[in-house]
């Protein structure tokens, strides 16, 4: 171990953790060029050579690395979070009906297409663009722009380090959902901790907020297919001693390496890209039922990135490529780049629940800068596999159950429905709480669910 590892978590969150959250973090550290620790969220569990959890900081100064096990094949998935200026009392008559209409409006569920279908030219250039081609053709207003991460896209994308079967995947894939642990969320606000943030943010106890987790589809998956095979010659080419297979990397400045973070950040302007047209198909149908809806976007920040930030490392400034795997960027106070309501209080957090449970907003702090380059959790975590929660429960099972508590769920599939059962997740206030004990984000307000879309 070239760091030492660090888990952030409580006693009981850490007893729970399998073995392999350990042995991963482990790993990490023993990669050439990283700073400071190999690092692992409260919600952290075992994942594909990094753990879904685990943040790592690499110096390209230093002989570091960048390793596609660090950002995962679900490129820049995460969550969008969208106000509607509407209370539950005024929402509670049509819920029904809203669920419907996100329903059939929304494209989700396995190899799911939607109505955009895009030409070889404009996927590039949406690769190129991010949010900002989306909003160029109609799908939501420029003013939305500086409420996405990167403003809505990274510069540094390279369409041409992007295979044209991956670009194929994309064709039809704008606009949409997909499946697995993607979803669309009608909440409700609960509880408000930190007044003067919630005000901020233009939040509300009893307001009615909109979420969207999902990420960049198709092309994602194949870029991280496709870069495994190059990534491991590269390991092997510039002799990086790796202790698990699926931690191939190359050298960052590297030609391997500038054609994968090249074709990673085409994938994450896909993901902002998605997510912009969904949002703006969400707005659509709000304000067609509910006339008198102010649709607002709160934010839209990632969790499966590796990104290029300046952080302090012993009294030193330095160019980090910062690899967040199911670990949701979180930057406190004073940033140019965002939003003029946040730059005093934090970049907000956005921490997706189960169907059955609570999501939480939270902001950045100047102590999570320091002790974990800005990072935070990103979710429940999974308590188990996808497998063994099909095991237990039924899809219609689950339905019925979360019907009697008040949600409305609409999916494609029960079988997906069982997998993503709540029980299947760690508790997500738990994670939440020793995420703000830590001081790695605090607490501004947690919302529940009363409808959710899902693949």
């Amino acid at each position: 171990m070239r760091v030492p590892g660090r888990i952030f978590a409580s006693e009981q969150l850490v007893l729970a953790m399998d073995e392999k959250v350990r042995e991963q973090v482990t790993n990490v550290a023993a990669l050439p060029g990283i700073q400071l620790a190999s690092m692992a969220m409260p919600d952290a569990h075992w994942g594909y050579g990094f753990p879904i959890g685990g943040v790592a900081a690499f110096d390209p100064d230093k002989d570091g690395v960048i390793s596609l096990g660090g950002v995962g094949f679900d490129i820049s998935c995460g969550v969008r979070t969208i106000k509607t200026g509407l209370t539950h009392e005024e929402v509670k008559p049509k819920l029904q009906m809203l669920a419907d209409q996100l329903f059939a409006g929304i494209p989700a569920g396995v190899g799911s297409e939607g109505l955009i279908r895009l030409a070889p030219k404009q996927i590039d250039e949406m690769l190129a663009q991010g949010a900002r081609w989306a909003v160029d053709r109609g799908f939501g207003s420029q003013d939305e722009l500086a409420y996405i991460e990167e403003q809505g896209a990274i510069a540094a994308a390279d369409p041409s380090q992007v295979s044209d079967t991956a670009k194929k995947r994309q064709v039809r894939e704008m606009g949409t959902l997909g499946s697995g642990n993607h979803y669309l969320e009608v909440q409700v606000v609960r509880d408000i901790y930190e007044e003067q943030a919630a005000q901020a943010m233009g939040l509300r106890k009893d307001d009615v907020v909109i979420s969207i987790h999902c990420g960049s589809r198709g092309l994602g998956h194949q870029i991280g297919t496709d870069y495994l095979k190059h990534l491991a010659a590269a390991s092997r080419q510039y002799g990086i001693m790796i202790r698990d297979r699926e931690l191939v990397s190359a050298p960052i400045n590297s030609p391997q390496g500038r054609q994968y973070f090249g074709a990673m950040c085409a994938g994450i302007n896909c993901a902002l890209a998605n997510r912009q047209i969904i949002g703006h198909l969400v707005s659509e149908v709000v304000k067609k039922l509910f006339p008198g809806a102010r649709v607002r976007l709160l934010y839209d920040v990632s969790h499966n990135t590796c990104k290029v930030e300046k952080h302090e490392i012993n009294g030193k400034i330095k160019k980090l490529y910062v690899h967040r795997k199911g670990a949701t960027r979180a930057f406190g106070a004073g940033r140019s780049d965002l939003p003029r309501e946040y730059r005093d209080i934090g970049q907000p957090v956005l921490i997706g629940g189960t169907m059955g449970t609570s999501s939480y907003i939270l902001i950045g702090t100047e102590e999570g800068m320091k002790a974990a380059f800005g990072s935070a959790c990103h979710g429940a975590g999974r308590a188990m596999s996808r497998t063994q929660a099909a095991r237990h429960w039924q899809g219609r099972d689950v339905v019925k159950t979360l019907a009697g508590q008040g949600v409305i769920v609409r999916g494609h599939s029960f079988s997906g429905i069982a997998e993503e059962a709540p029980e299947a997740y760690k508790d997500v206030t738990e994670v939440v709480d020793a995420t703000h004990h830590a001081r790695l984000a605090r607490k501004v307000a947690r919302v529940v669910p009363i409808a959710c879309v899902k693949g």
